[in-house]
């Protein structure tokens, strides 16, 4: 603690820092300056509201004896023009309380998918901020396109990671777990010498589609300060072939040859593609049969013979045919004909 038996002449040049506010703070700021005043006065601090401008300042006197103390002060002004209630932003001035504005405005391009995850780091009804507050015992305050954060130095350093991930993508929760764990961990006077590498859970990305590779990849050459070297020139070319010096018939000769060789290529080409269409598919081999056949080779001679008794019994040829009954029109012929004899 910087008392003023350390510092007993006081300073020699007089710092000030100004910051403005926004209008709907001016109301809360004209009611509890003199609140403000009283607090940088045991520090002989001295500070000025200017609502014509919308600003507050802060400087030093002849008789500030800690030099750290006018920083202090300027974090306390910044604290109240973000909305921080004074209650909380007066805690500043504490030697083991510091605090971190984190700028959350320019992480995200899209303004609708921004108050998004900026409600997502609010939580339902404030659970989730509420959370965080508990677990890095800091006061967090969500404001526009700041987060305004105070409490000790390690749990700011939480804090700012946690709201840097929820602007990335990565949802609040997955943190404050990690954090709950930590806490616990802490708790063990033997684990808290270990790493808690193991311990801690490890969460991947599910969501985010990988982008697919593209066929044709460019391959960047590599940078040379030379040109490249200049192609040869057809007389070149003649040149280092020696036709160049041959006559014009024996020039029309040498093309002639070239141009039956190729013919000769192409035609042996087209002739194997035509001959394609004559050669049989390849046939697929037979499959052979795993299962085994049963023995024949084996004969039961108790079924023959009962097979050859049962064929004794049963009388050969065709069964005998049934006689349907006769008519009674013929009944009545036959009577008539013996009557009539």
């Amino acid at each position: 603690m910087f008392t003023k038996e350390d510092n007993p002449r006081g300073l020699l040049e007089e710092s000030s820092f100004a910051t403005l506010f926004p209008k709907y703070r001016e109301a809360y700021l004209k009611e509890c300056w003199p609140l403000v005043e009283k607090a940088l006065g045991e520090s002989q601090i001295k500070a000025s509201l200017d609502l014509i401008e919308g600003s507050m300042t802060v400087y030093t006197t002849k008789k500030t004896f800690d030099p750290y103390s006018i920083l202090k002060a300027r974090d306390l002004i910044k604290l109240l023009a973000r909305s921080v209630p004074f209650e909380q932003a007066v805690r500043i001035l504490q030697d083991d309380v510091a605090c971190d504005i984190i700028k959350i405005g320019t992480l995200v391009r899209n303004r609708d998918r921004f108050v998004k995850r900026r409600q997502r780091l609010v939580g339902p009804k404030g659970s989730t901020l509420k959370a965080l507050e508990l677990l890095t015992s800091c006061y967090v305050m969500v404001q526009g396109n700041t987060v305004s954060a105070l409490g000790p130095f390690k749990g700011l350093k939480e804090v700012r990671k946690v709201v840097m991930d929820t602007m990335k993508n990565i949802h609040p929760i997955y943190n404050i777990k990690t954090l709950m764990i930590k806490q616990e961990l802490s708790k063990d006077p033997e684990l808290r010498v270990q790493n808690w590498e193991r311990f801690l859970p490890h969460f991947r990305h599910k969501n985010l589609s990988k982008r697919k590779e593209p066929k044709k990849k460019r391959r960047v050459k590599e940078y040379t300060p030379f040109p490249p070297p200049q192609p040869d020139s057809k007389v070149d070319k003649e040149l280092a072939t020696g036709e160049f010096f041959l006559r014009k018939s024996e020039k029309k000769m040498k093309k002639m040859e070239e141009n039956k060789v190729k013919q000769a290529e192409s035609l042996t080409k087209k002739q194997e593609q035509r001959n394609k269409a004559f050669i049989p598919p390849k046939e697929k081999p037979l499959m052979k049969k795993t299962g085994k056949a049963p023995s024949q080779n084996k004969l039961d001679i108790e079924t023959i013979k009962d097979k050859v008794k049962k064929a004794k019994t049963k009388k050969l040829g065709a069964p005998p045919p049934v006689n349907p009954a006769p008519p009674s029109n013929i009944k009545k012929k036959n009577n008539k004909s013996k009557s009539k004899g």
